[in-house]
């Protein structure tokens, strides 16, 4: 249980435990409630939210009813990735910390470096002022760290060429076969802590027969072994799951995957995974 413990350090020299768990796509209410408890009691101590999620009310609901005291559980939320005003991300920010009912955050990311519905296109400038209003959030003291997330290399380098404090975390989509070496390499060279959100690809992972032979080795899950890989590569993941059993499963980590089958997982791509 030591990992879901251990942590990392960002570049403010914040701890955040090396595990997290992610509850994107579980809808607000019972369920979300039930899944982040049932987190709380099987050992997580990192909880992942955002408002684009709408369950921001259930994520808060369940730490503050947890016989975990909130001191010692890191919260993260996203200010959503259509929010491009100063103002409006102010007010994002508010309704965020009114829906969880939490007198802080751990971490607060931007979503998106776009609109989701407008994905790729550009919006240097107005990232630009959302990061002053992040930095005016970080110095009001509701908020331990900022960073972003789905920031590519060129988004990445937009915000740290105006930015009075630094981004300490980039969250992005990485999972075996698909580890964006370009931006994690970036984002680590800058000091900033690469986060996995969806280390099991949404499921498509557990399918794949080269990854169930190496599992089978170290006589863990398919889900455990990718959860392990992210860690190996000094990347944080996010484990989602609805059910108890999968949760608790997705926190024995004990084991240690070898040089070898760690070269064969990071040469694998995204089309080996079928």
């Amino acid at each position: 249980m030591s990992i879901l413990t251990d942590t990392y350090t960002l570049n403010n020299g914040l701890a955040i435990p090396k595990v997290g768990f992610g509850t994107w796509q579980i809808p607000g209410g019972q369920q979300t409630y039930d899944a982040v408890s049932s987190a709380l009691k099987a050992g997580y101590r990192h909880i992942d939210t955002a408002k684009a999620y709408r369950n921001e009310h259930s994520v808060g609901e369940a730490i503050l009813d947890s016989s975990v005291d909130r001191e010692n559980v890191f919260v993260t939320s996203k200010l959503p990735a259509e929010t491009k005003t100063y103002d409006g991300a102010i007010s994002d920010f508010r309704s965020t910390m009114k829906a969880l009912d939490l007198s802080y955050l751990d971490l607060y990311l931007i979503h998106a470096p776009w609109p989701w519905g407008d994905r790729g296109s550009n919006h240097d400038e107005e990232n630009v002022e959302v990061w002053k209003a992040m930095q005016d959030i970080y110095a009001s003291g509701q908020v331990k760290a900022i960073g972003v997330s789905n920031f590519n290399v060129h988004d990445l380098q937009n915000i740290i060429d105006h930015a009075d404090v630094k981004p300490m975390v980039d969250q992005i989509r990485y999972f075996v076969g698909y580890t964006e070496p370009q931006i994690t390499k970036f984002a680590q060279d800058n000091g900033l802590l690469v986060e996995a959100y969806s280390p099991l690809a949404t499921g498509a992972i557990l399918e794949n027969e080269d990854i169930k032979r190496i599992a089978a080795r170290y006589n863990v899950s398919v889900a455990q072994l990718a959860i392990k890989f992210v860690l190996q590569n000094g990347v944080l993941p996010l484990p989602k799951a609805t059910h108890e059993t999968h949760i608790k499963n997705n926190t024995k980590l004990d084991f240690e995957i070898n040089d070898h089958d760690m070269r064969v997982l990071n040469q694998l791509t995204e089309t080996d995974m079928g």
